[in-house]
């Protein structure tokens, strides 16, 4: 079992070109595309920032096959991406294929786009085969994850797109393409209110569960935070994974362990994220 992490949370703190160098040194196996900055949304008005980065830029194809090569010198490879988000802000949505061109040219083999939290699996189907004839051509499969929203009153998640093992497999079963595939967000699967268990998650994905965001949380809140930290079971999650054959990569998502970090302890932080990988993939293995 081979062990990735996005590296958002690092590149924040040294760049995207040192993010893929440290997942490297630290002993990952490969890296996980982070996207966002293409296009990052005021959450209030849905409207652009303006940014002005290279993922942004008329250069982004180039800046994707550096960080590739990047990799490829320093021994991983990029095994899957993150597109931008939210999908219901026009300026995001304008972005998407970039995001699929950036992940081929990255040499990434799974894009992930969230689907719309507030939209039926009919509804988003629409914007996934619009997407999946260029993806094709790229030759990058799209995968949707499992969301949530926000109970104020019950001060817990609620139900999004996707949040349910039943309503994730309705938005595959509906599109049918083998371009199409899941990720499951372990933290938000367990969320209370909103999903209904990862491994229940797991065991109706089956063959469709070809990518993994990974991290832990108090299954109340939305933590990302390094694997055996909080309250999450990973020992019956990997039994679930290992049971329905999994075949993908064990990709980390604890993009907020890292807070609080600084360029010149950084790398201490990806060492701990990579040893929690390589004591999931050393559990799966041995299963």
């Amino acid at each position: 079992m081979k062990t990735s992490t996005e590296i958002d949370s690092i590149a924040k703190i040294v760049g995207m070109e040192k993010a893929v160098e440290l997942c490297a040194k630290a002993g990952f196996d490969a890296w996980d595309f982070s996207l966002f900055d293409m296009c990052l949304i005021d959450w209030g008005t849905r409207l652009p920032l303006p940014i002005k980065n290279e993922l942004n830029g008329p250069h982004y194809l180039k800046f994707a096959r550096e960080l590739k090569k990047i990799g490829l010198d320093n021994g991983i490879v990029c095994n899957q991406s993150h597109a931008p988000f939210p999908v219901d802000a026009p300026a995001v949505h304008s972005f998407l294929k970039r995001a699929i061109e950036c992940t081929a040219e990255a040499g990434g083999e799974i894009c992930v786009i969230h689907p719309d939290n507030n939209k039926t699996a009919e509804e988003n189907a629409e914007m996934y085969l619009e997407l999946l004839p260029f993806a094709k051509s790229c030759g990058v499969k799209i995968a949707t994850e499992n969301m949530w929203n926000w109970d104020g009153e019950k001060d817990e998640s609620t139900f999004a797109a996707c949040a349910t093992a039943e309503d994730f497999k309705r938005h595959l079963e509906v599109i049918n393409d083998e371009f199409f595939v899941a990720c499951l967000d372990l933290g938000h699967a367990e969320m209370r209110g909103s999903g209904n268990g990862a491994v229940h998650m797991i065991k109706t994905l089956g063959h469709h569960l070809q990518a993994l965001h990974i991290h832990d949380n108090d299954r109340r809140h939305d933590n990302h935070q390094i694997p055996f930290s909080m309250d999450m079971d990973f020992n019956a999650i990997v039994k679930a994974l290992k049971e329905i054959g999994y075949k993908g990569y064990f990709t980390l998502e604890a993009c907020h362990f890292l807070d609080g970090y600084t360029e010149e302890n950084i790398f201490e932080g990806v060492v701990k994220l990579r040893e929690s990988a390589t004591k999931l993939a050393d559990m799966f293995e041995n299963q």
